[in-house]
């Protein structure tokens, strides 16, 4: 498919980061990774709302971890989809 050149597209994602209490709207495009949604995400509540901690941090969507490198559009998140980032804790349950 050459649909793989098209310009990336706005998806505003519900999302609520670590225990935070409040649930946002982000932009972000089809061509983001999600290491890009979790920082955008994280950028709201990190060091306002909740601790920021020295851990990485993880996309879930649909109860799927999603590796850092894939994209929006690689993960089939629609608009207005609900994802929670959470902090990776090395050693922590998995």
């Amino acid at each position: 498919m050459s649909e793989q050149t098209a310009a990336p597209e706005l998806v505003p994602l519900n999302a609520i980061f670590s225990t935070d209490f409040v649930a946002i709207l982000v932009p972000v495009t089809t061509a983001n990774t999600m290491d890009e949604v979790a920082a955008a995400v994280a950028h709201h509540s990190e060091g306002r709302r909740v601790r920021a901690l020295p851990h990485p941090k993880v996309v879930i969507h649909n109860g799927r971890k999603l590796p850092g490198h894939l994209t929006v559009a690689e993960a089939g998140i629609k608009p207005l989809d609900h994802v929670a980032v959470e902090y990776e804790i090395p050693g922590g349950a998995s």
